[in-house]
């Protein structure tokens, strides 16, 4: 049986005196990040719902547009189209648009080109089952 020794065996390295500092202001940059942007980003979106008034453009958090027809308490109706109104709870406007967005227009229809088979190629056969 053998003995074995450790030894430990100190090194003098030097680090650079940058890199506490960074360090920190590394750790001072996670803290902002993951506590305080959070914390101001729903403060700003509370009180944008408490400032809905009727007639103002929102999507919701389910992704429905409608405009403001009138605000009771912690509900808010919504005409999401003419003559249709919803009651959602005044938490779930995620959002109020601004009064230039094109809000009743709806997406434009997309461009179908069929100019590069001619119409003569078109055989019923094959797209009839």
């Amino acid at each position: 049986m053998g003995f074995m020794y450790l030894a430990a065996t100190t090194s003098t390295s030097k680090s650079s005196p940058y890199t506490s500092i960074l360090f920190i202001v590394a750790i001072v940059f996670a803290g902002y990040m993951l506590l305080i942007r959070p914390r101001n980003k729903q403060r700003r979106g509370q009180q944008q719902q408490r400032e809905v008034t009727p007639g103002q453009r929102v999507t919701t958090t389910a992704g429905i547009y409608g405009t403001v027809t009138s605000v009771d308490g912690q509900d808010v109706e919504l005409e999401i189209a003419p003559g249709v109104e919803i009651r959602i709870m005044r938490r779930a406007i995620m959002n109020i648009l601004p009064e230039d967005s094109p809000a009743d227009d709806a997406p434009p229809e997309p461009e179908t080109d069929f100019s590069d088979k001619p119409a003569d190629d078109w055989d019923s056969k094959d797209h009839n089952p």
